[in-house]
């Protein structure tokens, strides 16, 4: 599968060379206007690359998403779905994709204008889920997630043309700086890391677990952090980051008794839309990443 010669790839990566880094040639914010975002706020993400808002969600909120996605990972019979991705060491349940299609009230969630509005406003645009998922760390046995760019995957493997995305986590539990919280580093969403290796066909099913293909060199990584430095999302459950798809993110492993759940949602903009994978391979599921382009009304509340 090759790419139609009106789709320029701006963001070569893994064609088999070294890592790079290569200007970021998109905007990071599309809007010029101070909505439901301040002026102070919009030059921090500009700057930075993320937001954080402390309590966004009540603890009525969280209670009840938080039971929803209990009830859903104790499901054995849905365990079987594609979209239920296990622990490589135990049938827990770590992540859950597609969560707004399975799920009503996260179908709700995605679209609570306390988060959409905010969203829009970054993007210059209405937007729809490119993915959503929720992820779940337990104590004592999550996983750690290597350090990568979303937008490099979602660029290779799916055909995202353009930085024209953000992400939103929402803490379903305490994110503490000790029980795998994301951690980003600041500012690195201004370049894009070209990484080495080449895509192996139906990578998703092993990157979904453990991403090692798209992920950048160790010598690249040291020197984003000495220009910059770690940020840990920690927060209290209802806390929410909303972050540039290129920002350098990655989470340690869990080994404390405090268990991590957050729900994911990818907004793309409707301007943006996917192309042929630029790694040459049939593009990943849909619900991993969609391609309905379905834009999104906001909810004056999820419930």
């Amino acid at each position: 599968m090759s790419q139609s010669k009106s789709q320029f790839d701006f963001y070569p990566t893994r064609m088999n060379s070294e890592s790079k880094i290569i200007p970021r040639t998109d905007p990071v914010v599309y809007s010029d206007s101070y909505d439901d975002l301040s002026k102070e706020q919009v030059e921090f993400f500009e700057n930075n690359g993320y937001l954080i808002f402390d309590d966004l969600f009540s603890s009525d909120e969280v209670n009840k998403l938080f039971e929803e996605l209990k009830s859903l990972s104790r499901d054995e019979t849905k365990k079987k779905l594609p979209q239920f991705i296990l622990e490589e060491t135990h049938r827990d349940v770590r992540s859950i994709f597609e969560i707004h299609k399975i799920s009503k009230i996260y179908g709700n969630l995605c679209k609570d204008k306390r988060v959409l509005k905010k969203v829009q406003q970054l993007l210059g645009s209405k937007v729809y889920i490119h993915q959503s998922r929720v992820n779940l760390k337990p104590g004592f046995d999550g996983k750690e997630f290597y350090w990568h760019s979303d937008f490099e995957t979602w660029h290779s493997e799916d055909g995202m043309p353009n930085m024209h995305a953000v992400s939103c986590s929402i803490s379903l539990t305490k994110n503490y700086e000790f029980n795998g919280p994301l951690m980003v580093i600041p500012g690195s969403h201004k370049e894009f890391v070209s990484c080495s290796g080449k895509t192996p066909d139906e990578h998703y099913k092993q990157s979904l677990k453990r991403q090692e293909i798209g992920t950048p060199d160790k010598e690249i990584l040291e020197q984003m952090v000495e220009k910059s430095k770690i940020v840990s999302a920690k927060g209290n459950a209802g806390s929410v980051i909303i972050f540039d798809c290129n920002i350098m993110h990655g989470s340690n492993g869990n080994i404390t008794p405090y268990p991590r759940s957050n729900a994911f949602f990818v907004y793309n903009s409707i301007h943006n839309k996917l192309v042929e994978p630029f790694c040459g391979l049939n593009p990943r599921p849909d619900y991993i990443a969609d391609r309905e382009f379905s834009p999104l009304e906001s909810v004056e509340s999820f419930l």
